[in-house]
């Protein structure tokens, strides 16, 4: 397991909008959009090449294109939903998948209320989500991607918790976790300090 930090000045810049608590819904939403691809050009990265002979308008040459990598965007709800756009004008191939859960108060377990993906496994998982605070819904979702029979899955997400970073690192050390920042820590709510606030809510307009 890797854990990348895309610190490049754009996805910074677009980052510190999205803290500042001034931010309105539409600037927040766009922001995210626009990280989420600039994101996506490091994520995919090391995709594999083919070469395919085609014609220029003044020759032919060996042209390189990616080759043998599907992949699936699997949002977290709600939140990650804002996170798909800016992946599919990256990636406008890309299947989209949808992981809804929540913790059971009594039992603490995860509950699913909605999990869709595409049938194809082999295809690369990125489960996009834009807070990974404790780690517990991170983890969960990989394991039911995992149960389900995926094998290729990467994290993604902008602001992180050292605590969250080492849940999922310790849960699933085969997993590399992509990240904009990595904040100081949680306060008493386990809201990401200084964070963002409550993503779902600043992306959607309900608070």
């Amino acid at each position: 397991m890797s854990v990348h930090i895309i610190d490049h000045p754009l996805v910074l810049h677009k980052l510190s909008i999205m803290r500042n608590i001034d931010t309105p819904t539409s600037k927040f939403r766009q922001c995210l959009r626009e990280i989420s691809m600039l994101m996506g050009y490091e994520i995919t990265r090391d995709f594999p090449l083919s070469y395919e002979r085609i014609a220029t308008p003044l020759q032919e040459m060996e042209a390189p294109k990616i080759a043998g990598k599907k992949v699936v965007i699997a949002p977290i709800l709600r939140a990650g939903l804002g996170m798909v756009d800016g992946l599919l004008e990256l990636i406008p191939s890309a299947r989209v998948g949808h992981i809804g859960m929540y913790r059971d108060e009594k039992t603490c377990q995860p509950v699913f209320y909605y999990y869709k993906m595409p049938e194809n496994k082999d295809r690369l998982v990125i489960l996009a989500d834009p807070m990974l605070a404790t780690g517990g819904s991170a983890c969960d979702a990989i394991s039911r991607l995992k149960k389900d029979g995926f094998k290729h899955i990467r994290m993604m997400a902008l602001v992180a918790s050292p605590k969250g970073v080492q849940a999922v690192s310790d849960a699933h050390p085969d997993v590399d976790i992509y990240l904009a920042s990595i904040d100081e820590g949680l306060n008493e709510h386990n809201y990401i300090l200084p964070g963002l606030g409550d993503a779902g809510d600043r992306i959607f307009g309900t608070k």
